[in-house]
């Protein structure tokens, strides 16, 4: 851990700090429905720190002993400039590229501390929880709604449409800007869609974002 750097794909290195990842939980709605969670009425924040980022094309290493570590594939986004209290326009022109990511979760873990009515951070904060892919510029996706899609194996297992979120990207983001300043080089994680499962020792996993980004990891 510790040596992650952003970078476009190609591999060019973005040269903004990793500050922290700002996740937003519970975005679709049909993700909500398949763990049994009632839909927010206002967006779920939590924040991973910079230490559980790492490169996605590493392959995947996560807890032991502790339950099953499910897999949540989001399109991530990179923020180029500091938003605070933030407008839509300000959103726009902050967004610096796109990527994907892994929301890794312990999801026992997570069970057990919602029981209790305590933070997430155990679950989802640990070292390596947030692997992410190279950015794709955003001026080299066309604007309107983006797909990504996760296989397993060959199978398909996620497939996920921004049109489909609960709190779209800009109005989110204007939102997370009203309760901490975002600075360059953080990323945003804007949900998952339904189909969320257990990483299992040797399977293959392939993210794709449009037709402009492809990344494949391994589970170890």
């Amino acid at each position: 851990m510790g040596d992650y750097q952003h970078h476009w794909k190609g591999g060019t290195p973005v040269h903004l700090p990793l500050g922290k990842i700002v996740c937003v939980g519970r975005n679709y709605a049909e993700h909500a429905r398949e763990l049994n969670n009632p839909v927010p009425e206002e967006p779920l924040l939590f924040i991973k720190p910079s230490t559980a980022a790492v490169h996605i094309t590493r392959p995947l290493v996560y807890p032991r002993g502790q339950g099953a570590v499910h897999f949540e594939t989001e399109l991530a986004v990179l923020i180029g400039r500091p938003l605070t209290n933030a407008s839509a326009s300000e959103v726009e022109s902050a967004i610096l590229g796109y990527g994907l990511a892994l929301d890794l979760t312990l999801r026992d873990v997570q069970s057990s501390l919602k029981e209790k009515g305590h933070p997430w951070e155990r679950a989802k904060a640990f070292d390596g929880a947030c692997p992410l892919s190279p950015f794709v510029a955003a001026d080299q996706l066309a604007k309107g709604n983006l797909n990504f899609t996760l296989d397993i194996d060959g199978q398909r297992q996620q497939t996920g449409n921004t049109g489909d979120m609960l709190n779209p990207i800009v109005p989110l983001i204007a939102h997370m800007s009203t309760q901490f300043t975002l600075l360059p080089g953080d990323v945003v994680l804007t949900g998952t869609p339904k189909g969320v499962g257990p990483l299992v020792s040797g399977q293959t996993l392939s993210l794709e974002l449009e037709d402009v980004l492809f990344v494949e990891t391994t589970v170890v």
